[in-house]
C-alpha cells in the first residue's frame, strides 16, 4: 500500500469515527454505550497497521470534538485522544506486527487504552484537581460500554476478515511499521 492509499484510508477511518457518534447520538446519546467511535480506530490499527491506527485515533476525538462538541474539551478530550490513539496503535503492532490473533489485538488494545486512560485521568485529578477518580471511571465507563465491548469483538473480526479477503491492499502493509 503506497503512501498516498494509506493516508486516504487513514481519511476514510477518520470521517467514519466522526460521523457514526454523530448516527448514534441521534438516538438519544447511546454513543457512552455502543462506543461507535472506537470502532474506525481499532479497524484502522488492524488493517493500516501502528502509523495508521495511531493517527486515526489522536486525529479522530480532536476532529470529532472541534466539529460537532463530542467529546466535550474537558475532561474528555484528553482522555478518549489517549485512549484511541493507544488502540490505534496497540491494534496495529499486535495484529501487523506482532502477528496475535484479531481478537487477541482486540483486547490487548483495549486494555492497553483503559489502563492509559485511567493513569491520565489519575494525572488529571492530581495536577487539576478533577473530580474523576481513577478506579471508578475506568469502571463506569466499561460497565456502561459493554454493548459497545461486545460488538467491537464480534463485529470488528468479521469486518476486518471481510476487507482483508476483498482487499489485498490491506495485507500487504508492510511489517516494520
Amino acid at each position: 500500500m503506497n503512501y498516498t492509499h494509506k493516508l486516504f484510508n487513514v481519511a476514510m477511518f477518520i470521517a467514519l469515527g466522526v460521523t457514526m457518534p454523530i448516527a448514534f447520538h441521534f438516538f438519544g446519546g447511546v454513543g457512552q454505550i455502543f462506543l461507535p467511535m472506537h470502532i474506525p480506530v481499532l479497524m484502522a490499527g488492524l488493517l493500516l497497521g501502528f502509523k495508521g491506527g495511531l493517527a486515526t485515533g489522536l486525529l479522530t476525538p480532536v476532529i470529532s470534538s472541534f466539529t460537532t462538541g463530542m467529546p466535550p474539551l474537558m475532561p474528555m478530550l484528553p482522555i478518549m485522544v489517549l485512549e484511541l490513539g493507544v488502540y490505534g496503535a496497540i491494534t496495529g503492532y499486535l495484529y501487523r506486527q506482532r502477528k496475535l490473533p484479531l481478537v487477541w489485538s482486540l483486547i490487548g488494545s483495549m486494555l492497553a487504552g483503559r489502563i492509559a486512560s485511567a493513569l491520565l485521568v489519575a494525572g488529571m485529578a492530581a495536577i487539576f484537581a478533577v473530580q474523576l477518580k481513577p478506579l471508578p471511571f475506568i469502571i463506569a465507563s466499561v460497565t456502561t460500554g459493554l454493548p459497545g465491548i461486545a460488538i467491537q469483538l464480534f463485529f470488528v473480526p468479521l469486518l476486518v476478515k471481510r476487507l482483508e479477503a476483498a482487499s489485498g491492499a490491506f495485507r500487504q502493509v508492510k511489517v516494520h511499521e
